[in-house]
């Protein structure tokens, strides 16, 4: 009887042995898969400054005392709105002057004309005299437009900023009051990376104006959308970016210039090879994938990323749809070692990535 139980033991200590093989056999496989290649979108947020279609400095182009101040900080401006005058006493008596200058010359070219009708003097004698009359009307004219500088007025519908002098101030000529824009439509100045650039340039709806969004500084989208109009001539050699611009309507002024916000762009990926985040692993600020080759040997492999979605990554180089890759269990294992793997199919992979996420 105690052999029969002893038999009995071996037995089931030789199944449960044998099952536990068999488990850990099974455990030690691991999924493996393809990344998918297909034609895709992304959105990136870029760093912006906002600027006024048109945003000047009112200056003073004449010296003098400022007599008047006909507008206020922060005012809407119509054009030709009277902002500044510059006490115009010495520009007016200059006008006057010249006005008078100008009436001498011309009885005396008029009597100089009359001669020379009667053959008593000569021709160059009223050239002389046309010549002395023109030069006094120009005189007038000059005096005019320094007169007229006096009055200094809004060249455009505008906000005016604030004012950087006050009444009685000593002006000099070029001397800044003020500055003046126009928020009737703002430009977005936002720079792209040299292979976003790229992306974008080469796309199949290059020729189409891009439209974007502006999410400002509340990180609250702005109600109108922007079309990117322009792009720089020129990347930057430091920063290896180049500008692009957005125009955007500021119906409602909500805008400023000289405000920030994030340019929200949809670029097209033609092509793009997306495998999950999950199986990327970092060394030294590198990202890697495992590759698995014929022979269930992993091998290391450094990928460069373009693009970072939820529990996915957008590949630039390193991979292609074709290659394998480790899934899970990357801590696990060491380069070049022979794993047992089991495959699955990418597409079930990628249905089931929030399963997948760590």
């Amino acid at each position: 009887m105690r052999k029969i139980f002893i038999g009995l033991l071996i037995v089931t200590l030789y199944a449960s042995c044998n099952n536990h093989h068999e488990a850990a056999h099974e455990a030690s496989k691991y999924p493996i898969t393809n990344p998918i290649q297909k034609d895709t979108v992304i959105t990136k947020e870029y760093v912006s400054q906002i600027h006024s279609i048109r945003h000047i400095e009112i200056r003073a182009i004449e010296k003098g005392y400022l007599k008047q101040i006909f507008v206020d900080e922060g005012q809407s401006l119509k054009k030709g709105q009277m902002m500044f005058n510059i006490m115009p006493n010495i520009y007016k008596a200059d006008f006057l002057k010249a006005k008078a200058e100008e009436k001498v010359t011309e009885i005396e070219y008029q009597n100089t004309k009359l001669l020379a009708d009667e053959n008593i003097v000569s021709k160059n004698e009223l050239a002389m005299a046309k010549a002395k009359y023109d030069i006094a009307k120009a005189e007038v004219l000059l005096a005019q437009t320094h007169l007229d500088f006096t009055d200094i007025k809004a060249p455009f519908d505008g906000i005016m900023d604030h004012l950087h002098v006050r009444e009685g101030s000593l002006l000099d000529e070029g001397e800044l009051l003020t500055t003046l824009s126009d928020n009737s439509k703002m430009w977005v100045y936002f720079n792209v990376p040299e292979a976003e650039y790229l992306d974008y340039i080469t796309s199949a709806k290059k020729n189409e104006k891009q439209q974007v969004t502006l999410l400002m500084a509340n990180n609250k989208p702005f109600p109108e959308k922007g079309i990117v109009e322009t792009i720089e001539g020129e990347f930057n050699n430091e920063t290896g970016n180049i500008a692009f611009r957005a125009t955007f309507s500021n119906p409602d002024g909500i805008l400023r210039h000289g405000e920030t916000g994030n340019i929200v762009l949809t670029i097209p990926m033609k092509n793009a090879v997306i495998i999950p985040q999950k199986a990327t692993f970092e060394i030294m600020d590198k990202r890697y994938v495992y590759v698995v080759d014929a022979n269930n040997v992993i091998k290391q492999r450094e990928i460069q990323v373009s693009a970072e979605l939820e529990n996915i990554f957008i590949i630039g180089k390193g991979l292609s749809k074709n290659d394998k890759i480790l899934l899970d269990g990357i801590r696990k294992v060491k380069n070049n070692e022979k794993i047992e793997s089991e495959y699955l199919n990418p597409k079930t992979v990628f249905s089931n990535l929030k399963l997948f996420a760590e």
